[in-house]
């Protein structure tokens, strides 16, 4: 006996006897029925009486793209968006750690962390196929794979959730990018016998950034990101001149750090790993995302470079510079000396390019909201742009009342990424295949999960507190 036409798991294409393409879809009683189904193919009937093989839905066959992007393109990407403020604070979080255990422990998280990011993109696919759609976002994917275990109210609740992390987080990104740009823009002018204070070339670069972030495509930034990433590499590749040059002994400095700084580096090591909220746009954006998620895909090269350069920064720059640390490495780096304003400089621009492919994830989730209040193209046109400007003024003033860069970069990592990065990924790779236990082996992934998550969540309350507690006594 064929099995149940609702067995079938997503929009199929059926094929006839010649194994022709057919058309007409079938339509599931419920995603839940789908997850209770892993297999590659099914059997359906159309008319009640014939039954006709039926493939399982491939989400990335169904990608209609205006403008996609290389691999290249996606690469560019991944190391615009993680090469940005956050590693050039890593020697401040060894600083936290000690020179032993951040070497170490970066290495490990960040191989936690590509690794969640390979579950986000491999739950994003599942239920893309059981839902019958090309695509999902982050808070999409939380939503519905508790929808598939039957509890979508509780789905609606995380969806909000992730989104209001991913809107705080990438606001606090942009946050400390303009007060980043300024404040490295400032000590060049400085160099250049130019007086100035931050909050005036805050307000000059106002208007460029409102202007940049005008543009909507990730194709668009493509160019924008590739520019970035080159200024972003030349600018770490002269800061590694001064790091190498004289440096002193291992044992001038701290193996390991207490037990009360570590939370600020755990905040700070999050942060630096910043490109969980634009890893699913990017992927479905790709002209050939089959090649995402390889051993020696785009994301596994794009993160091996990126954690390789987040541990030699911080590396270095903590056995050079020792506890004297800034928030930034770029504020170490002698002022009176031209390559030293040249990385300022070039960091600067890299940076300021950089802002766009953050702002480009709220805009992602906020934009959707406000158009479907208005009814013509242009209305809609019109209010997005207005929403674009607002939160580039919001970022603007955050940036200007930021009181310590270090300890708002640790925050915004501890609060945002860690949640974002560590929780909801183990979490949702759980639910999403929980109605069949597709957990391994002994259930070792169920298992591994929930080490992942907890970690994350240690990460988030300590850190959090900890943060929040050094930036009221700087305040003070």
């Amino acid at each position: 006996m064929a099995p149940n036409l609702y067995e079938v798991e997503s929009a199929p294409l059926l094929l006839d006897e010649n194994n022709n393409r057919n058309d007409q879809r079938v339509k599931p009683t419920s995603p839940l029925d789908a997850a209770l189904n892993g297999s590659r193919k099914f059997y359906g009937s159309t008319n009640g009486n014939s039954w006709q093989k039926i493939e399982r839905y491939d989400p990335l066959q169904h990608r209609k793209l205006e403008n996609p992007t290389t691999n290249l393109d996606t690469l560019m990407h991944i190391l615009n968006g993680n090469l940005g403020t956050g590693i050039l604070a890593m020697p401040d979080a060894f600083k936290n750690s000690g020179l032993y255990l951040g070497l170490f422990g970066t290495m490990i998280m960040g191989s936690i962390c590509t690794h969640c990011m390979h579950i986000l993109v491999r739950c994003a696919r599942e239920l893309c196929s059981r839902y019958q759609v090309p695509s999902m976002s982050f808070a999409e994917v939380g939503q519905n794979c508790l929808e598939c275990s039957g509890l979508p109210r509780l789905g609606r609740l995380i969806g909000f959730m992730i989104n209001s992390f991913l809107v705080l987080m990438q606001i606090g990104f942009c946050s400390v990018y303009f007060l980043f740009v300024a404040v490295n823009i400032r000590d060049f002018l400085e160099y250049a016998s130019i007086q100035t204070d931050v909050f005036t070339v805050l307000a000059g670069i106002l208007i460029p950034m409102i202007a940049l972030n005008m543009i909507r495509s990730l194709k668009l930034l493509a160019p924008t990101s590739m520019v970035a990433s080159v200024l972003a590499i030349s600018g770490i590749t002269i800061s590694f001149v001064f790091l190498l040059q004289d440096l002193p002994r291992t044992t001038t400095v701290s193996a390991v750090q207490s037990w009360n700084t570590l939370p600020l580096y755990f905040g700070t090591a999050m942060y630096a790993i910043e490109g969980i909220g634009v890893l699913l746009p990017l992927e479905s954006n790709m002209k050939t995302p089959r090649d995402f998620c390889r051993w020696n895909g785009v994301l596994n090269t794009g993160m091996a470079i990126v954690v390789t350069l987040y541990t030699a920064i911080g590396f270095y720059g903590y056995l050079k510079y020792g506890d004297a640390a800034e928030g930034s490495i770029t504020l170490n780096l002698p002022s009176e000396v031209f390559l030293g304003q040249l990385v300022r400089l070039l960091m600067a621009v890299a940076v300021f390019a950089s802002y766009a492919l953050q702002f480009y994830v709220p805009m992602s989730i906020l934009s959707p909201v406000v158009r479907r209040h208005f009814g013509s193209r242009d209305a809609q046109d019109c209010v997005e742009y207005t929403v674009r400007i607002a939160l580039v003024l919001v970022t603007f003033t955050l940036a200007a009342i930021i009181p310590n860069l270090g300890a708002f970069i640790s925050l915004v990592g501890a609060v945002s990424t860690s949640t974002l990065a560590l929780v909801f990924p183990p979490l949702i790779e759980i639910v999403t295949f929980w109605p069949g236990r597709q957990y391994g082996r002994w259930n070792w992934i169920f298992w591994k999960d929930v080490a992942i998550a907890c970690f994350g969540m240690s990460g988030f309350l300590i850190g959090t507190s900890t943060s929040v507690t050094q930036i009221v006594t700087n305040w003070e």
